[in-house]
C-alpha cells in the first residue's frame, strides 16, 4: 500500500473507531421541541434599593432551583443567559400555567401580628383576610428567611382540605414563640388572637392561636400549620413557594414555549424517514453518476453520518428541531465536496489519461474552492450561534459540526478510498468502471452545444432585476407575516379529531368572544391560533371551542413571547443578516478581486430578496427557523459563486471586454456539471423534508428549496454578469509597446 494511503487509512481509523463506539453507547440530548415539555425564560427587574445584575440574578437562580425541585420534574435544566436572564427547561411538563405561577411569583413571605379590625386601629398595613374582611396588621415578625422548610400534608381532623406544615430555623423559632405568646393573651374570638401569614401582599391564612396556648407561653417546637381549605395541588404549590424562599428581585416571564411529546416524536420520526430516503436516493444518484468513485463517496457519506452523530452526542450538544433539520440538510451539503473533486478529476483524466494521477490532481485543484465554500458556510453558522437564540442556535451548532466533518469526509475518507480503488490493476485495465474516464452527460452536452451563456450578460441582469422587484412587491403589497418570536404575543397549535375548515374555526372562535384572534391551518390538519394577548384561561376556552366544533382538540404547541423580547429578536435578526452580508463581502474581497466579491454579494442580496418575497406573497411565517434557513441560503449562494470565481482566478490575467466575458463564461460552463449534480443531491434531501418532514419542517424546507434554486441561478444571472459589467467599466490597461531597436551609429567599413 502506498505510504500516503496508509497514513490516511490510519487517520480514518483513528476517527471512525471512537465515533462508532460513541454512536453505539451514547444517547443524544434532545431539546424540548423534540421530547416535549416547557421552556420558560425569565428576566430579573430592578427593585427599590436593589439592582438586577449578575449577582442578584444568580441568587434568583438558586431560589428557582429549589422551587423546580418541588415540582417533581425529571432532569430539569436551569441556566443563566446573559446578565439578567434565566432559562428554565422542564421536560415532560405540559401545564405551563403551573410552572409559570410557581416560577414567576416573588413569594415574599411575611408573618404579622393581627392588631384588630381595620377601623380604629393604628396599623402598619391593612389587608383583607381569606374571607375579604379587612384586618389591621402590625409590622412583620418573621420573614421568608426564617422558614427552614414547608411541605403539604393531608388534612387533620376538623380541618377542611389539605394543609401546609411549616418549620422555622434559627432565630425564627424564638420569634415564632414570642409572636404566638403575645397573640395568646387576647380572648378567644378576638381578631388580635389571630396571626396573619402574608404571601405577596395577600393574606393566605390567618388562624387563631389554639385556646390551649396560655398567655406569654407561646407555641413551642418552632413549627406551625397553615390551613385555608387548600386542595392537594394548591397546598403543594404553596409549600414549594414557601420552602423555596423569596426572590431577591422581581422576575418577569419574557418567553414561554410548550411542546407536546407527540409532536416531538412525530418530528423525529418524520426527519428520520426523510433522512433515510434522502440518503438512499443521494447514494443511488452518486453511484449512477460516478460509479466506483461514487461508491467511495457513498462510503464516505456513511462515515460522515456516523462521525457527525457521534460528535453531537460526545459534545453533549442539545439536538433541537432546526438542528435535526440541519443535520439532514448537511448530508446533502457534504456531497458537494465529493462532486466537486470528481468533476475536476474527470477534467484532468482527459488530459493525463491516468486514473490515480487524475484523482490526485482533482483533489488538489478542488481544495481552494472546497476551503472557501467551507469558510463561507462556517461564517453563517457562527452568526447563527452568536446572534440567534433558542432552537436556532442548535441549528448553528449542527451546521458547524456538519461542515467540519464534511471536510474530513471528503478530504480524508473519500480521498483514501478513491485513490485505493483507482490504483487497483483491474480498475486501471477498465477505467470506465471508475466513473472518471467519461466526462459525464452534462459536460458532454455542453461540449457539443458550446453555449455562450453570457453573450448578453446585461439581459441576465435586467431579468434578474425584474424578478427581484416582483418578489419585493409582495413585501410592499402583503407585508411580512412575522411570527410571535418577532412581534411578541402568543401562538397556540391544536390538533383536531376531525378536519376543520379554517373559516369555520374563525367563526366559532369569534362567536366565543375572540374576534381579533388569527386562525390558520397548519397544513397537516391542525389549526394555529395567534394573538397579541392570550391568557391561560383564553387558551383553555379556545381549545374547548375547537373541540366542540371538531369533535376533540389537543394542545400541540404553545409559544408566548413578551413584546420587549420580540422587538429584541427582530432587531437581532436584522443585525444577523447585516453582519452576514458584511462578513461575506469582506471574506470574498480578500480572496478574490473586488468586482467578483461585489457580484457575489449582490447575487446573495437578490437571492435573499426573492426568498423573503416568496414568503410574503404566500403568507408563510417569518420566524427564527426562517432566519436559520435564510442564513443557510446565504452560505449556499456564496458557495456556488466561489466555485465559479475560483475557476476564473485560475485563468485570470487582466482581461476586459470579450476576453473577460469568455473567461467567465468558460468558468460557468466548467463548473456547471458540479452545480447540477450537487443541486440534485441537495434538492433530493429537501424535497424529502418538505414532503415527509411534517408541518414543523415545511417552512424550513420551503425556504431552502427556493433559496437553493434561485441561488444557483443567481450565479449565472447576477454574480457573473455583474462582475463582467463592473470590470468592463474600468479603464483597460494600455497595451505594452515593444521596445524600439537601437540603430547602429558606427561607420560602415
Amino acid at each position: 500500500m502506498h505510504r500516503s494511503v496508509l497514513v490516511r487509512a490510519l487517520l480514518a481509523l483513528a476517527v471512525l473507531v471512537p465515533s462508532i463506539w460513541s454512536a453505539l453507547t451514547l444517547t443524544p440530548t434532545l431539546g424540548l421541541d423534540l421530547r416535549g415539555g416547557t421552556q420558560i425564560a425569565l428576566e430579573t427587574r430592578d427593585a427599590p434599593g436593589i439592582v438586577a445584575d449578575a449577582a442578584s440574578t444568580n441568587r434568583v437562580l438558586g431560589v428557582l432551583r429549589d422551587r423546580v425541585d418541588g415540582l417533581g420534574v425529571a432532569e430539569p435544566s436551569l441556566s443563566r443567559s446573559g446578565e439578567r436572564r434565566i432559562v428554565v427547561e422542564l421536560p415532560g411538563l405540559e401545564d405551563p400555567a403551573e410552572a409559570a405561577d410557581v416560577l414567576g411569583r416573588t413569594a415574599q413571605l411575611t408573618i404579622h401580628p393581627v392588631l384588630g379590625p381595620a377601623t380604629g386601629v393604628d396599623a402598619a398595613r391593612v389587608l383583607p383576610d381569606e374571607d375579604g374582611t379587612p384586618l389591621a396588621l402590625g409590622p412583620p415578625a418573621l420573614a421568608g428567611e426564617d422558614v427552614s422548610g414547608a411541605r403539604a400534608s393531608s388534612a387533620t381532623p376538623g380541618v377542611i382540605g389539605s394543609v401546609v406544615d411549616v418549620t422555622f430555623a434559627g432565630d425564627g423559632r424564638e420569634r415564632w414563640r414570642a409572636l404566638t405568646a403575645q397573640a395568646a393573651c387576647a380572648a378567644p374570638g378576638d381578631p388580635a388572637r389571630r396571626i396573619a401569614i402574608v404571601l405577596d401582599d395577600s393574606v393566605i391564612s390567618s388562624p387563631q392561636v389554639d385556646p390551649s396556648i396560655a398567655c406569654g407561653a407561646g407555641m413551642p417546637g418552632g413549627s406551625t400549620q397553615i390551613t385555608g381549605s387548600f386542595g392537594r395541588e394548591q397546598a403543594g404549590d404553596l409549600a414549594v413557594l414557601i420552602s423555596g424562599g423569596a426572590l431577591p428581585v422581581p422576575v418577569e416571564i419574557i418567553e414561554q414555549r410548550t411542546v407536546g411529546p407527540t409532536l416531538g416524536a412525530a418530528a423525529i420520526e418524520a426527519s428520520a424517514v426523510a433522512a433515510a430516503i434522502g440518503v438512499a436516493l443521494t447514494g443511488v444518484f452518486l453511484l449512477t453518476a460516478y460509479r466506483l468513485v461514487g461508491l467511495a463517496a457513498v462510503a464516505a457519506l456513511v462515515g460522515y453520518v456516523v462521525i457527525s452523530y457521534a460528535g453531537l452526542t460526545a459534545l453533549g450538544a442539545t439536538l433541537t428541531l432546526p438542528g435535526l433539520a440541519g443535520f439532514v440538510l448537511a448530508i446533502g451539503m457534504a456531497v458537494d465536496a465529493n462532486v466537486l473533486v470528481a468533476e475536476r478529476a474527470r477534467e484532468e483524466y482527459q488530459r493525463v489519461r491516468r486514473l490515480d494521477r487524475a484523482a490526485e490532481i482533482g483533489y488538489r485543484s478542488a481544495l481552494p474552492a472546497v476551503a472557501d465554500s467551507a469558510v463561507t458556510t462556517l461564517l453563517a453558522a457562527g452568526l447563527l450561534f452568536g446572534l440567534a437564540s433558542g432552537p436556532v442556535r442548535g441549528f448553528g451548532v449542527t451546521l458547524t459540526l456538519g461542515v467540519l466533518v464534511s471536510l474530513y469526509s471528503a478530504l480524508v475518507l473519500s480521498r483514501m478510498l478513491t485513490i485505493w480503488l483507482v490504483r487497483r490493476p483491474s480498475i486501471r485495465r477498465r477505467p470506465a468502471w471508475s466513473g472518471l474516464a467519461s466526462p459525464g452527460p452534462v459536460r458532454t452536452w455542453l461540449g457539443r452545444c458550446d453555449p455562450d451563456l453570457l453573450r448578453r450578460h446585461r439581459r441576465w441582469l435586467a431579468c434578474s432585476a425584474v424578478v427581484v422587484l416582483l418578489a419585493l412587491a409582495g413585501v410592499a403589497v402583503r407585508g411580512l407575516n412575522f411570527g410571535v418570536e418577532f412581534t411578541g404575543g402568543r401562538a397556540v397549535e391544536f390538533s383536531t379529531a376531525q378536519l376543520l375548515d379554517p373559516e369555520v374555526a374563525r367563526e366559532a372562535v369569534a362567536d366565543a368572544g375572540f374576534p381579533g384572534v388569527a386562525v390558520q391551518s397548519t397544513g397537516t390538519g391542525g389549526l394555529s391560533v395567534r394573538s397579541g394577548n392570550l391568557t391561560d384561561e383564553d387558551v383553555t376556552a379556545l381549545r374547548d371551542v375547537l373541540a366542540d366544533a371538531a369533535g376533540g382538540a389537543d394542545l400541540l404547541r404553545d409559544e408566548r413571547i413578551g413584546p420587549s423580547l420580540g422587538e429584541e429578536l427582530r432587531r437581532g435578526a436584522l443585525v444577523a443578516l447585516g453582519v452576514a452580508l458584511a462578513a461575506q463581502l469582506i471574506y470574498l474581497a480578500v480572496r478574490f478581486r473586488w468586482v467578483f466579491s461585489a457580484g457575489a454579494v449582490v447575487a446573495l442580496i437578490a437571492n435573499v430578496s426573492v426568498v423573503v418575497g416568496v414568503f410574503a406573497w404566500w403568507g408563510r411565517p417569518v420566524d427564527g427557523v426562517f432566519l436559520a434557513a435564510l442564513l443557510t441560503v446565504i452560505g449556499y449562494t456564496v458557495n456556488d459563486s466561489v466555485v465559479v470565481f475560483d475557476r476564473v482566478r485560475e485563468g485570470w490575467t487582466t482581461q476586459h471586454g470579450p476576453a473577460l466575458r469568455r473567461l467567465v463564461g468558460s468558468a460557468v460552463l466548467a463548473t456547471l456539471p458540479r452545480t447540477v449534480n450537487t443541486g440534485v443531491s441537495t434538492l433530493v434531501i429537501l424535497v424529502a423534508l418538505l414532503l415527509l418532514g411534517g408541518d414543523t419542517l415545511v417552512d424550513f424546507a420551503l425556504a431552502l428549496l427556493v433559496g437553493i434554486v434561485v441561488g444557483t441561478a443567481s450565479t449565472i444571472s447576477v454574480a457573473a454578469p455583474l462582475a463582467i459589467e463592473l470590470q468592463g467599466r474600468r479603464r483597460p490597461p494600455a497595451p505594452r509597446r515593444a521596445p524600439a531597436r537601437r540603430r547602429s551609429t558606427g561607420a560602415v567599413v
